[in-house]
């Protein structure tokens, strides 16, 4: 009846398509070095307030995520992460078969502090037998729906500096986090605060891509990308896709109301009585159900995703909404769920 598996089951956003058909017989060059691009990235990098901002589009957050990590780490060094984290839990060991290790360390809500950065280089404590962590790896939103602070952020940022880290912000659902309620960080604390962060247009839509601004200087980071197959020989395609999804708000306006289309989810939920053991104010939501219940919507033609067994009766499954979800599907939804026995 309705897919609530994730917030990339459509296409693109009409503007998107217009933008792909009205420049489809433009003649440009290739590999991301046409004026699309170019204009793409001056857009980003004046919306960041960082003019001297590297800006490089790639297809997927795997392979933003991959190429980063690999192109500023040395054969030794490691990347420290929640144990939720995209590169730990959903990448296949992308980043461990390049030779960096993932140091996962355990985190209720998904983020990071200081104080666990600082129990994960403990733990290694700089000798030569094993690896040395030199990067933080976070995700805004979280890949449990939780956001970061201005505050949290500034205090990672401090102890990444103390201790001579480079800090990565996987931006996969950037604006969902971005227009959260609760949410006072905007673009230019993320260039100011992080290293390199990435504006996902996969899942906020776009047909596919990422914009990854880095503000820490890789000469050679196109080398990787080529190196990685991260060059896309029509990247045009990209530059198109993230001028219309940046001109006139349009990006932070899908993600709003994703958003709130998630958080008419939650309420109607949480009013039959069914648990939330992490709070999200984003577009993705983890009620408890029970199981019997769970196979009801299956059967009904609701598809969305099991998380985790809480015990042999009940589940944590995973709803998410996206940028073209109606609120007709949502009340039917909710219609559907009261009616489950």
């Amino acid at each position: 009846m309705y897919s609530f598996r994730n917030d990339y089951s459509e296409g693109a956003h009409p503007q998107v398509l217009q933008a792909l058909a009205d420049t489809n017989l433009e003649q440009t060059c290739g590999y991301g070095l046409d004026h699309h691009c170019q204009e793409a990235a001056d857009l980003i990098r004046s919306q960041c307030m960082a003019p001297e901002a590297d800006v490089h589009f790639l297809v997927g957050g795997t392979q933003a995520n991959l190429v980063t990590i690999t192109s500023f780490l040395a054969s030794y060094e490691a990347v420290i992460a929640a144990h939720t984290g995209h590169v730990n839990t959903h990448e296949t060991g992308a980043i461990e078969a390049t030779g960096h290790k993932v140091c996962a360390i355990h985190s209720p809500d998904g983020k990071l502090t200081p104080a666990l950065v600082e129990t994960v280089l403990a733990e290694h404590n700089g000798s030569e037998h094993m690896v040395a962590p030199r990067m933080v790896y976070i995700s805004d939103s979280t890949e449990i729906g939780t956001i970061y602070t201005k505050a949290e952020l500034a205090a990672l940022r401090e102890c990444c500096d103390r201790h001579g880290l480079l800090l990565f912000l996987d931006g996969a659902r950037l604006g969902s986090a971005l227009t959260a309620p609760g949410n006072d960080l905007k673009l230019p604390d993320l260039a100011a605060l992080t290293d390199m962060f990435y504006i996902g247009g996969t899942k906020n839509g776009a047909l596919f891509g990422e914009a990854l601004v880095v503000t820490t200087p890789n000469a050679h980071f196109r080398w990787h990308m080529k190196q990685r197959g991260a060059i896309l020989a029509k990247g045009r395609l990209l530059g198109v896709q993230f001028k219309a999804l940046l001109k006139d708000g349009l990006y932070f306006d899908m993600a709003r109301h994703a958003n709130e289309m998630a958080q008419r989810l939650q309420s109607g939920i949480a009013a039959l009585g069914y648990p939330f053991p992490v709070a999200s104010p984003t577009n993705q939501q983890f009620p408890v159900l029970p199981n019997t219940v769970a196979r009801q919507l299956e059967a009904l033609g609701y598809a969305f995703e099991a998380q985790e067994p809480v015990d042999d009766a009940h589940t944590v499954v995973r709803f998410v909404t996206s940028w073209a979800t109606p609120a007709e599907a949502v009340d039917q939804f909710l219609k559907d769920l009261a009616a489950c026995q």
